[in-house]
C-alpha cells in the first residue's frame, strides 16, 4: 500500500493541517528549537503508557522511545540557547537544516501514529505487514539523519545527552522490519473466517465470540457500525490501489455484519444512533442512500428497464439504448413495442452502442468502479474484470439476510426496525443479495411493516421494498404478494415522511417497468391521483419518481382513461414548466395524445400547447421530440378545435424550420409530418407563408408513414430535409 493511503485515509477522520507536509520557514534558532521541542512532547504525552494504539504497540513504543532522545537532545539545546548571551553564535548551518527535516519526520511520525489510533481494528489488521513497513521506513529516516547530524559541532551539551543520541545512532542503524507475531496470528484468524464462509460453511459462535470481543475488543453494534463504515470507505474513496482487493474487503464488511447481529442481537441503542438519537438527525438520510443507488450513476448509463449500469448497451430499432439482457428478456416475453416510448418495433435487431459503452467504461475507470464483463458474441466487445462478489461476502450476507428475516418475523417492534433497515442497505448494490433476500422470504414480513404507525419502520420497508424490486423476478413475487401493492399505494398516499410517499412512487416506477403490471397499478384505487398530486406539489426528486411512473403507465393503451379520471393529464401538462422533469411530461403526453379520448382530453387543457412549444423552443433533443409528437398527435385526434389552437401557436413556423434540420431522426420525421398538416388547412397560406410555396421532402419515406390523414399527397417543399 502505498504511503499517500495513510494519508489520505487520515484526512477523513482528523485532518492535518498544512504544516504536516512543509517544513517551518522565517523561524530563528530558538523558535525552530521551541516548536520542535513542543511537537515532541506532545507526541510522547499523547501515547504515554495505556493511551497507546491497540495494534502495532511496540512498533509504537519503539518510534516514541526515539522521539523521547530527540526530546532531550531539543530541551537541552533550548535550555543552553536561553543561558547563552544574545550575541553567541546560532547553531551550525548544518545543524539547522536536519532541525528542519526532523520538524518533517515528527510530523510524519504524528500521522503514523494517529492512523493507528483512530482506523478501524479489522483494517489495520489487514494492513499489518503494510503499516509495520511505514514504521521501518520512520527509522530509516531516523537513521539517515542521525548519520550526517553534526553532533561534534553542538557546544556546550552534556555527556549524557551526547551519548544518548550516539546510542540511538547505533540503534538506528541496525533497525529491521518487526511484524508482530501477535497481530500476524490475529490476521490470518481473521482470513480463516472467511475462508470458512468460501467453503460453504459458518464459523462457530464461541470462536466468533472470542476473536472479536475478547481479542479485538468489538463489544457493542456500535463498534461493529464503526468497523462496517470504515472498510466500505475504503473501498469507495481509496486513492489508488487497495490490498486486499475490494472483493475481499467486501467480504469481511459481510463478516462483520453477520457478527454485528449474531453476537449482539438487535439493541435499541445502535438504531438510536443510526436515527439520531445521539446526535443531530440527519434530515432525508434513507431518501439520500436511495438516491445515490440511481442518481450517481448517470441517467444515460442506466438501462431504462432494469435501472442499472449498462453493461452491454444495444440500440433498438426506435433510436433508445438499453441493456442488452433486459431487452433481449423484454422481447422475449413476447412485446414488440419500445419499453420507453411505446413505439411498435420495426425489427428486432439490437445495434451495440460502442460509443456508450466506452463512456461508461471510462466513467468506471476514474471512479475505481469494476465493470462487468460482457456476454455479448460480438468480437469487437472488451472484457472487462468481474464485479461479482465473492463467495464468502455472498454465504456472509445469506448467514445475516436469515437472521434479520427472522427478526422480522418473530422479533420486537425496534428489532423489526432494524431489520428493515439491514434488508434496506443488504438490497441497495448487488442482484445477488436482491435475489437471495426475496428467495429466503423477507417481502411477505417487509409487507407487514407498510402499515406501521413507526415513521422509521416504514421508511425503511418501503425503501427496502424498492431496492428488492429491482431485480426483475422480485418484481412478480412483489406483486403476487396479496395486498402488498395495495399497501406501498397506501404508503405513497398517506405515508408518515415525505421520503416514504418518494419511496413508495419509485417502487411504483420501477414495478411498472413490467408492461403486464401497468393496468394492475393503474387500477389500483388512488394510486394515479397519488402520483398526480406528487407531481404537483412534491419535492424535485418526488416529482421526478412521479412523473417517471405516470410515463410508464401511460404506455399501455388500457391507462389512457385512467391518466384522464385522475387528474394526471392535467398534472403532466402543469409539469411541462418544471425544470426536471418536462421532458418525461412530455413523453407522457406524446403517448396519451396517440387515442383519441387522451387527445380531446389534452386538448382541453388550455396551457398544454403553449407548454409543449415551450418545450420546443428550450427543451433538451429528447424534450423536443416529444413536444412535436405530441402537437402532432393532438391535431391528428383532437378535434377541430386543438388544431387551430396548434396552428395559430405564436413561433411554431420557425420553431418547425429549425427542428427540421437540428432534431433527432424522429423529431425531424414529426416536424415533416407537422408541417404537412399545415398545408392541408385552409389557413396554412396566411399564417405559415414563411414555409414557402411547398416542401420537399425527397427520400424521407417515414414522413409520409408518419401521415394518417386521408388524401395526404406529397406536395414540394422549398426547404430540403437531409435523410438520415
Amino acid at each position: 500500500m502505498a504511503s499517500a493511503a495513510i494519508f489520505s485515509s487520515l484526512r477523513r477522520q482528523r485532518s492535518p493541517t498544512l504544516e504536516a507536509f512543509l517544513a517551518p520557514v522565517d523561524l530563528t534558532d530558538v523558535g525552530l528549537l521551541q516548536t520542535l521541542t513542543a511537537l515532541s512532547s506532545e507526541l510522547i504525552s499523547a501515547y504515554s503508557g495505556k493511551r497507546l494504539p491497540f495494534y502495532q504497540r511496540k512498533n509504537c513504543k519503539s518510534l516514541l522511545r526515539k522521539i523521547q532522545v530527540f526530546s532531550v537532545l531539543l530541551e537541552c539545546l533550548l535550555e543552553n540557547k536561553k543561558n547563552r548571551s544574545s550575541g553567541s553564535s546560532d547553531l551550525p548551518f548544518t545543524a539547522f537544516l536536519c532541525f528542519k527535516e526532523l520538524y518533517l519526520l515528527l510530523y510524519r511520525s504524528k500521522i503514523l501514529l494517529d492512523y493507528c489510533s483512530y482506523s478501524s481494528k479489522l483494517w489495520l489488521l489487514l494492513q499489518n505487514h503494510s503499516i509495520s513497513g511505514h514504521f521501518h521506513d520512520l527509522n530509516q529516516e531516523i537513521s539517515t539523519l542521525l548519520d550526517v547530524f553534526p553532533l561534534k559541532d553542538l557546544k556546550n551539551l552534556s555527556e549524557d545527552v551526547r551519548e544518548q543520541v550516539e546510542l540511538l545512532k547505533k540503534q538506528a542503524r541496525k533497525s529491521q522490519l518487526f511484524v508482530d507475531k501477535y497481530d500476524e496470528m490475529l490476521r490470518l484468524k481473521l482470513f480463516s473466517f472467511l475462508n470458512e464462509f468460501e467453503n460453504g460453511g459458518v464459523p462457530d459462535y464461541a470462536q466468533l465470540y472470542s476473536f472479536f470481543v475478547e481479542k479485538l475488543g468489538i463489544c457493542n453494534p456500535r463498534s461493529c457500525r464503526v468497523e462496517i463504515e470504515f472498510l466500505e470507505e475504503q473501498i469507495v474513496n481509496h486513492e489508488g490501489d487497495i490490498e486486499p482487493t475490494s472483493s475481499v474487503l467486501n467480504g469481511f464488511v459481510a463478516l462483520m455484519r453477520y457478527c454485528r447481529f449474531l453476537l449482539f442481537g438487535f439493541e435499541e441503542d445502535d438504531m438510536g444512533l443510526r436515527l439520531g438519537k445521539h446526535k443531530k438527525p440527519k434530515r432525508g438520510l434513507i431518501s439520500q442512500e436511495i438516491a445515490e443507488t440511481f442518481i450517481s450513476v448517470p441517467k444515460d448509463f442506466c438501462c431504462p428497464i432494469s435501472l442499472d449500469l449498462m453493461r452491454d448497451p444495444v440500440i433498438v430499432a426506435t433510436g433508445q439504448t438499453y441493456d442488452r439482457a433486459s431487452i433481449s428478456r423484454w422481447m422475449e416475453e413476447g412485446h414488440c413495442t419500445c419499453p420507453k416510448t411505446g413505439q411498435l418495433l420495426d425489427h428486432t435487431r439490437l445495434v451495440p452502442n460502442r460509443a456508450l459503452r466506452n463512456l461508461i467504461m471510462h466513467w468506471c475507470a476514474a471512479r475505481k468502479i469494476p465493470y462487468d464483463p460482457l456476454e455479448s458474441g460480438d468480437p469487437c466487445v472488451e472484457c472487462f474484470p468481474s464485479a461479482s462478489p465473492s463467495r464468502a461476502a455472498l454465504e456472509a450476507n445469506k448467514a445475516t439476510a436469515a437472521l434479520l428475516i427472522k427478526q422480522l418475523e418473530s422479533g420486537t417492534q425496534i428489532a423489526k426496525t432494524i431489520a428493515a433497515q439491514e434488508i434496506r442497505l443488504l438490497a441497495k448494490t448487488g442482484k445477488e443479495n436482491r435475489a437471495y433476500i426475496a428467495e429466503a422470504g423477507a417481502i411477505p414480513h417487509l409487507k407487514n411493516l407498510l402499515s406501521s404507525p413507526d415513521a422509521v419502520a416504514q421508511e425503511n420497508s418501503v425503501t427496502a421494498m424498492l431496492n428488492l424490486s429491482i431485480f426483475d423476478k422480485n418484481k412478480g413475487r412483489i406483486i403476487d404478494e396479496v395486498g402488498c401493492l395495495a399497501l406501498i399505494v397506501g404508503v405513497l398516499r398517506f405515508g408518515h415522511t415525505t421520503e416514504a410517499r418518494e419511496n413508495a412512487a419509485a417502487t411504483l416506477f420501477s414495478l411498472s417497468a413490467v408492461h403486464d403490471y401497468k393496468r394492475q397499478i393503474a387500477k389500483e384505487d388512488g394510486a394515479v391521483e397519488a402520483l398526480a398530486g406528487l407531481l404537483r406539489e412534491g419535492s424535485p426528486r418526488g416529482k421526478k419518481d412521479a412523473v417517471t411512473a405516470l410515463f410508464n403507465l401511460s404506455t399501455h393503451t388500457d391507462n389512457c382513461a385512467r391518466m384522464i379520471e385522475s387528474g394526471a393529464v392535467t398534472a403532466l401538462v402543469g409539469a411541462l414548466g418544471s425544470e426536471g422533469v418536462a421532458e418525461e411530461a412530455a413523453g407522457a403526453l406524446a403517448l396519451i395524445v396517440r387515442q383519441q379520448v387522451g387527445a380531446t382530453a389534452v386538448g382541453n387543457e388550455e396551457m398544454a400547447v403553449a407548454g409543449l412549444i415551450a418545450m420546443m423552443r428550450c427543451g433538451t433533443p429528447r424534450g423536443k421530440e416529444n413536444a412535436v409528437a405530441a402537437l402532432l398527435e393532438l391535431c391528428r385526434g383532437g378535434g377541430a378545435a386543438a388544431t387551430e389552437r396548434v396552428l395559430k401557436a405564436p413561433s411554431l413556423a420557425s420553431l418547425l424550420q429549425t427542428l427540421l434540420f437540428t432534431g433527432t431522426k424522429r423529431a425531424r420525421r414529426k416536424a415533416a409530418s407537422l408541417a404537412r398538416v399545415f398545408q392541408r388547412c385552409e389557413h396554412a397560406a396566411v399564417h405559415y407563408s414563411g414555409f414557402g410555396v411547398g416542401y420537399a421532402f425527397a427520400g424521407n419515406s417515414a414522413a409520409a408513414r408518419d401521415s394518417t390523414f386521408p388524401g395526404d399527397v406529397s406536395v414540394s417543399m422549398s426547404i430540403s430535409v437531409p435523410v438520415l
